[in-house]
């Protein structure tokens, strides 16, 4: 029997209509059709109730290191499979599993692992390839990453990871000549340049979008400030239009108004929410694990070392979208492509997710109103329900 969804009574969020009330039918993993109003009788269909709910495109996430005491870089199956049932459970349909600066041979076991299980995973969301979040970073601008592991890029290492075919989304610091190949090499191989851990002046910045740079990682952190006689990377970020801007808007990495002047400046589109999550996302209070040698705790909603330096964050993606609101003073109508379609545009999978449309995927969660996760659905598989 043909595997079809219909799901009713839905307040609908679309790329240029917002429905009140109205439909969505899936078969198998594509949208095939939706509508306002009430929903047809289709014999064959598992027909869930959305009560009225909204419905929005399921989020994207293309930062994000780990989850539940696991990250990308432990490099197995079960790590992943973890990793993206609990990203399931907060809205997220796919994501980039993201690595650290570590060694090239456990950089190398990571990416191999991401590439043996991009795709759909069971409960899951799904893997659409990775986030090469270093090595190649600027130490001055470390955060919690490793300086033992930070380095140049080097052509045979970058070529060797390149040559897996599963990095679609490479962060690294843009003002080293070594970064120059690099950055060249990834846009011939459509995969997308983000400014990180960087201390890049505002010229660099400007040389570095003319290589093909296109984004800034987790903007504000970890990269040059705001100086009104050097812009810096912040500042390119703040005025360039080719760069869009990764934010953590878990309101400690970045305070709320700082996201609202960001907003002001780049507006919905030139923003994408990430999560940035570590290993002690989903974890209690007070939770504790090594990074590299480091101890790393989880302390009022973030994870930090021992010196105060945040170490990732443990937010997840519908909190983002609802802090992000707040700070900015928007609906949700308004600002739901910073959590889906921006960050499908970011690595060009926008012709089939990041928005509710009929041939793409049947990517898409619901929400009420204060954006608790009721149902997800992954390329038609529910892979996540809350019971209610």
């Amino acid at each position: 029997m043909p595997r079809q969804l219909l799901l009713t009574n839905a307040h609908v969020v679309m790329p240029s209509v917002v429905w009140e009330a109205g439909w969505l039918l899936c078969h198998r993993e594509k949208i095939v059709d939706l509508a306002p109003g009430d929903a047809p009788h289709i014999a064959d269909a598992e027909v869930v109730d959305a009560g009225g709910r909204t419905l929005l495109p399921g989020f994207i996430d293309l930062h994000v290191h780990g989850a539940l005491g696991y990250e990308a870089l432990d490099a197995t199956p079960e790590a992943l499979q973890c990793m993206a049932e609990f990203y399931a459970q907060h809205g997220v349909t796919s994501f980039l599993p993201t690595t650290w600066s570590a060694s090239h041979e456990d950089i190398l076991a990571a990416l191999t692992n991401i590439a043996e299980m991009r795709g759909a995973l069971p409960n899951g969301a799904t893997i659409l390839g990775a986030h090469l979040e270093g090595p190649y970073l600027n130490p001055e601008k470390c955060g919690a990453q490793s300086l033992e592991h930070i380095r140049r890029a080097e052509m045979r290492e970058a070529k060797q990871l390149l040559a897996l075919d599963v990095i679609r989304l490479l962060a690294l610091a843009p003002e080293y000549e070594e970064s120059r190949w690099l950055i060249e090499e990834c846009v011939r191989r459509s995969i997308t340049v983000s400014a990180a851990h960087t201390a890049a002046t505002y010229n660099d910045m400007i040389q570095a979008v003319e290589l093909g740079v296109r984004q800034t990682t987790h903007t504000y952190n970890a990269m040059r400030g705001l100086h009104h006689r050097e812009p810096g990377t912040l500042g390119a970020a703040l005025t360039m239009p080719k760069l869009k801007c990764e934010l953590i808007a878990d309101n400690i990495h970045v305070h709320p108004a700082a996201m609202q002047i960001l907003f002001a400046l780049k507006g919905v589109d030139g923003i994408i929410l990430v999560s940035d999550a570590v290993r002690g996302a989903g974890l209690p209070e007070g939770s504790q694990y090594l990074l590299n040698d480091r101890t790393v705790v989880i302390r009022e909603g973030s994870a930090y070392l021992a010196d105060g330096t945040l170490a990732g964050s443990t937010l997840t993606m519908e909190r983002a979208l609802r802090n992000f609101m707040l700070a900015t003073g928007q609906s949700l109508e308004a600002v739901w492509p910073a959590s889906s379609l921006n960050a499908a545009r970011a690595i060009g999978v926008d012709n089939r997710k990041g928005s509710l449309e009929i041939g793409k995927d049947a990517d898409f969660v619901l929400v009420d109103a204060d954006l608790n996760v009721y149902l997800t659905v992954a390329e038609g598989r529910i892979v996540y329900q809350k019971d209610v």
